[in-house]
């Protein structure tokens, strides 16, 4: 086991974490939709702006550079 630091910090990794949460929650609300094929409100309008939010999230985190850190 080497003992090199991870690429990101905590705080990186806390913001992927709550866009793969966004993403799933999109999805989730996608497949509630009732309508045939997904056809209503949150099959085709909620649902998907969740998913995109969640991965610009995640591109975000992983540009997000902490203050603090030299």
């Amino acid at each position: 086991m080497s003992n090199q630091p991870l690429v990101f910090g905590k705080r990186n990794y806390q913001i992927l974490i709550a866009s793969l949460i966004l993403i799933a929650l999109g999805f989730i609300l996608m497949s509630l939709e009732k309508g045939q094929y997904g056809i209503g409100t949150l099959g085709l309008t909620v649902g998907p702006m969740i998913v995109l939010a969640g991965f610009g999230l995640a591109f975000w985190s992983i540009l997000y550079k902490d203050k603090t850190k030299k």
